[in-house]
């Protein structure tokens, strides 16, 4: 195959020098092989896909690889069926719903290794498309057994890995292929780290991160990491009870995480030492218990009742939030406000949603609830970018390395003669 100049993609400042990875731009994939790790890991309903976002989102790398005349072949998992040939995490009715998407059709091979799924690899015509059934229908995927990955392999002559939502996990297909054939990032990859990148190392200021979700524990290293990188910092959702317990507030039943409270004390004093404005809500929604239907109101964070807990931000938080948001010039948000799948506790993440909105600056979304919300609320396509990944883009905000992207490093140096990054 024929390698073209490698040009350096910078996915953070983390390492001292700019990562250098193989783009799909690198590479002449007429006639070749190509096994593109995508994450279809999509809810399905009924045999059908329920939620095509993650199809759609890899879609622009498929119609390059279709257009340049590779044999296109698709790698997934779907669920955690741990080993075992569960029907329901069968990849079957993504490949309908591809067939759909992509205007030809998609060929399904029950297996991802052996003969049938040689068979019909060979049997591929250029600008054709075919999905492998469900790597994690095999142990080793798991595990990130290189035989397993050799075998994966021996399919392809080339590998791209476009599943930015399994980047932080070691797995055969996501980290193993790329130890034996030449490794590309595809695109969805690429606008990726580019947007979470950039949103880190070069944001238009002032910087403003929305962080929310259950608990303090799941955001520490991102807030120490933010402290060093932005001018404000928001803190809604469940994770906020901790910080206002921690100023002295009597937060009732709220979620507080007891052995947190030092810490939360800690981080506030760093944020106004290194004067990072952190802002908590002055006033919440609380409700007499968890439940949908429980009884609630708004009240201000020092009058809260003994018995009920907070389940979202107040009217005055968001007021607040929205202002400081609106105004920003870069905008990353990670965990929402309150529970927000629940109709009287989704107006302070829908406040935040909206906020986006106005915000001229850039406005990034990370994976996960954020995600969801900002489908729920539609603004997917009003902001700079939604993030596919959950657990892979908290990772990569608290600065570890993402194996996925890693071992595509490794193989730009070892099959392009990339220099070495360090």
């Amino acid at each position: 195959m024929e390698r073209r100049n490698v040009e350096p993609f910078k996915w953070g400042r983390r390492l001292a020098a700019p990562v250098k990875v193989l783009r799909l731009q690198d590479g002449d994939f007429a006639g070749k092989r190509v096994l593109v790790r995508v994450d279809f890991n999509v809810p399905l309903n009924r045999g059908r896909v329920a939620d095509d976002t993650r199809i759609r989102a890899a879609l622009p790398t498929l119609d390059h690889l279709r257009a340049a005349g590779a044999k296109v072949i698709l790698l997934s998992h779907l669920g955690r069926p741990k080993g075992q040939r569960v029907p329901e995490a069968s990849l079957q009715p993504v490949a309908k719903h591809m067939t759909k998407k992509l205007g030809i059709e998609t060929a399904f091979a029950s297996d991802c290794i052996g003969p049938e799924a040689e068979r019909q690899v060979h049997a591929l015509q250029d600008g054709e498309v075919l999905l492998l059934e469900n790597v994690r229908y095999h142990s080793q995927e798991t595990e990130g057994d290189d035989g397993f990955a050799r075998q994966l392999a021996s399919l392809g002559d080339c590998y791209v890995n476009d599943a930015f939502g399994t980047a932080h996990r070691a797995h055969a297909s996501t980290t193993g292929i790329a130890h034996h054939l030449p490794a590309y990032a595809g695109l969805l990859i690429e606008k990726e780290l580019r947007a979470l990148g950039d949103a880190l190392d070069e944001p238009a200021r002032p910087f403003t991160a929305i962080l929310g979700g259950a608990k303090v524990s799941d955001k520490i290293t991102v807030i120490e990491r933010l402290l060093e990188k932005s001018d404000q910092i928001v803190i809604g959702g469940g994770m906020a009870f901790t910080f206002l317990k921690a100023m002295g507030h009597d937060v009732g039943k709220s979620l507080v995480e007891e052995d947190k409270l030092d810490l939360a004390t800690e981080l506030m004093a760093r944020a106004k030492a290194a004067g990072v404005d952190l802002l908590l809500p002055e006033d919440v929604e609380e409700a007499k218990e968890f439940s949908p239907t429980a009884p609630h109101r708004a009240v201000k964070v020092d009058r809260m009742h003994p018995d009920w807990m907070g389940l979202d931000i107040g009217p005055l938080a968001m007021e607040r939030f929205a202002e400081v948001i609106a105004s920003s010039g870069t905008v990353l948000w990670n965990g929402p406000m309150g529970v927000f799948e629940w109709e009287p506790f989704q107006f302070g993440t829908r406040a935040v949603a909206n906020a986006l909105v106005d915000c001229h600056g850039t406005t990034v979304v990370g994976g996960g609830d954020s995600a969801a919300a900002a489908k729920k609320f539609k603004i997917t396509d009003q902001v700079t970018h939604v993030s596919t990944g959950g657990g892979a883009s908290l990772e990569y905000l608290e600065g570890k390395e993402l194996p996925g992207i890693a071992a595509l490093e490794a193989a730009a140096k070892n099959h392009a003669g990339a220099p070495s990054v360090a």
